[in-house]
């Protein structure tokens, strides 16, 4: 019983590979392992659901099948998929450990087993509780089977190669970042020759932050950054900020709670680094792979601190220009971060994106790779989408990065077949060339007729590339291909159609996708358009405030129909002489010309036409309809007729007849050079 109490003991202290070595000669005692330690990465949590049993009932299980048990949880716990399987096939139907056959079916799906892995997970789940939670997760899990197996949404064209041994040298390589350029990273690896401060150590077995950078297209051998930024215990997962400070991951060789430090550098030189305070390092908890903005003003990082989802979530603090925290730290919520454990963030700039690793959603098998969209205004992230084959595989796929134009990236995976069950590389990722096609129709708003022959003109609204037109065909489509990172402005236009336009935004698109925009046009109308609610100051020309904000809407309508040309008509009752009233019209018509001139519009294009009472218009009712006479013939508001109506309505036929409106006179406008 020593050797199992040793084994508890190393095992409550999360000291895994040294726990297996003493339950595995409580099994046989003649077995003696000498294996060393492996760095594998910390980055998962054990959730409240599925908390360490420390204690065996001897009623229930035996010592045989405690210690089998927790070999298993030993494999589970240290990433080897391969024995955690082996083993729990042993344990799984075992009484007193029912949650084993989950562990047995995500073992099962993290090697790639997934229709014998579904079979585990709906055996647990009809023999589990329903307010197990672990259920949940189990279900969770069976949909990544489901995922992979009947999805053709789950496979990428990206390319994803082995790197060479710049990065992948000795026991283990992971997280690589930018270092102040796409040609320069850094990147962790436990190799020989790292940082160590007692002989009796193994640098291949220590993490050390290391940097490399690229010369006509070939990676230059690594280089150690050496002390003091690495120490003698795992230093990892680094991110450099744009005044020369980095922020990594530390924790010591049993693996318990790893923190976050910053260190400093002047020259090349680093000074001694330190731990961040309780804002990111909760004392009793694990943070973890920071990664920090382009702009150096937020840092993001992954935690278990209390406050969050469950399990790992992704967090982000903002930043002075020095380094220094700004206010608290704040979880990136539900539509990031699940019930599993979320990992290595990495923020896209160009696209507004966060590429992370996640244990949980549709995961095709340990971490899987995700994307969520942030939007620009809200920052409301979108729901996380697995990002496929072959950049997710059936074990563990993070540290997604890539470069601006998302043409190539690093990923982390344990997918090679490795010695210890559990060997992190580096992968370089090449994307597929990234195809967005545009199409759509147009159409007359009126009657969603198709229009055929409809100009469509296209102009980069960062004024980089050269505008360009296209025309719809006979069935009134057009189709186009433009660029990641566009942002376009589309302006449809048809003879005797007032223009309609759109913004197209590609900055937040990370892989081929189609899109549509469709246009309405609407008819220009033969007769005068009345502009409600135009008004002035009595028997006079100056415009009111609320006439002001109205000529506003029609100054942004002329602007987008640059082509158009107008008559800016007013109109005055019946009351007054005839001189008066056309004088006073023609008065307000150029007082509303005169504003538009003032707000930018060419003076060629407008003609102001006052009409006085010489112009009446229609009777119409509160929903402007006409309203017809007994032989269904619409009624003008003559004087004669207006002295016919009742007192109110004649005061609302003058109100009717006293009006500013537009007129389209004439199209194909241009600009003549001086």
């Amino acid at each position: 019983m020593v050797w199992l109490n040793t084994a508890d003991q190393l095992y409550e202290k999360e000291d895994y590979h040294n726990a297996l070595i003493y339950y595995q000669k409580v099994l046989n005692d003649t077995i003696a392992l000498s294996q060393p330690v492996l760095p594998y990465e910390v980055q998962l949590t054990n959730r409240a659901l599925s908390k360490k049993k420390k204690e065996m009932d001897s009623q229930l299980v035996t010592i045989e099948d405690y210690t089998n048990h927790q070999i298993a949880m030993c494999y589970k716990n240290t990433f080897d998929y391969k024995r955690a399987e082996e083993q729990f096939s042993k344990t799984y139907q075992t009484e007193g450990y029912p949650n084993d056959a989950y562990y047995y079916g995500n073992a099962l799906k993290n090697n790639g087993k997934c229709e014998q892995a579904i079979e585990v997970f709906e055996s647990f789940i009809r023999s589990s509780p329903e307010s197990d939670s672990l259920v949940e997760v189990a279900k969770t899990q069976m949909r990544g089977c489901l995922f992979i197996l009947n999805d053709s949404g789950a496979k990428t064209e990206a390319v994803v190669e082995l790197a060479d041994s710049t990065f992948n040298t000795g026991s283990t390589s992971f997280a690589v970042s930018y270092f102040n350029s796409e040609d320069k990273v850094m990147f962790t690896s436990a190799r020989p020759g790292g940082v160590i401060l007692d002989p009796e150590q193994q640098s291949e077995y220590l993490c050390d932050v290391y940097w490399a950078e690229k010369d006509n297209n070939t990676w230059k051998p690594a280089v150690n950054f050496g002390r003091p930024l690495n120490s003698a215990q795992h230093d990892a997962a680094s991110s450099i900020n744009n005044t020369n400070t980095i922020f990594y991951t530390r924790w010591s060789e049993n693996r318990i709670h790893p923190k976050i430090y910053l260190a400093r550098m002047m020259n090349g030189k680093f000074f001694e680094a330190y731990e961040l305070d309780e804002r990111v390092n909760v004392e009793g908890y694990s943070s973890q792979q920071p990664y920090i903005s382009m702009d150096g003003k937020t840092l993001y990082f992954s935690s278990d601190r209390p406050g969050g989802e469950g399990g790992f979530d992704i967090w982000k603090i903002k930043l002075d220009e020095e380094g220094s925290f700004v206010g608290g730290p704040i979880n990136l919520g539900p539509n990031v971060n699940s019930s599993a454990n979320e990992v290595t963030p990495f923020f896209h700039e160009a696209t507004s994106t966060l590429f992370f690793s996640s244990d949980g959603y549709n995961s095709i098998g340990g971490f899987d790779v995700f994307k969520s969209d942030c939007h620009p205004d809200t920052k409301i992230y979108s729901l996380p989408l697995n990002m496929g084959t072959p950049i997710n595989s059936s074990f563990d796929d993070t540290y997604m990065i890539w470069d601006a134009k998302l043409e190539s990236g690093f990923l982390s995976s344990d997918r090679e077949i490795c010695e210890f069950g559990h060997c992190y590389n580096i992968y370089e990722v090449r994307n597929s060339a990234i195809v967005i096609s545009l199409d759509g129709y147009a159409y007359n708003m009126e009657t969603d007729e198709i229009l055929p022959n409809t100009n469509i003109s296209i102009k980069d609204v960062t004024g980089e590339k050269a505008n360009y037109q296209v025309s719809t065909d006979e069935n009134g489509y057009y189709a186009i291909d433009i660029n990641i990172g566009e942002m376009i402005f589309m302006k449809a236009q048809k003879e005797n159609y007032f223009a309609d336009a759109a913004v197209v935004n590609t900055e937040s698109i990370t892989q081929s996708t189609k899109l549509q925009q469709d246009f309405y046009l609407d008819p220009i109308p033969e007769d005068e358009i009345r502009l409600e609610g135009i008004e002035y100051d009595f028997d006079s020309d100056r415009l009111r405030p609320a006439s002001k904000q109205i000529l506003d809407t029609l100054y942004k309508l002329l602007e987008l129909n640059d082509n158009l040309m107008v008559e800016m008509n007013s109109h005055t009752d019946y009351k007054g002489s005839d001189a008066y009233n056309l004088d006073l019209s023609k008065r307000r018509a150029q007082s509303c010309v005169n504003y538009l001139v003032q707000k930018g519009i060419n003076k060629d294009r407008l003609k102001a036409i006052g009409y006085g009472e010489g112009s009446p218009t229609i009777w119409v009712d509160e929903q402007k309809n006409p309203i017809l006479d007994a032989e269904g013939n619409k009624q003008v508001l003559t004087e004669k007729f207006i002295k016919t109506l009742s007192k109110s309505n004649q005061e609302k036929a003058n109100q009717l007849n006293r009006r500013t409106a537009f007129k389209v006179v004439g199209e194909g406008f241009k600009v003549e050079s001086e």
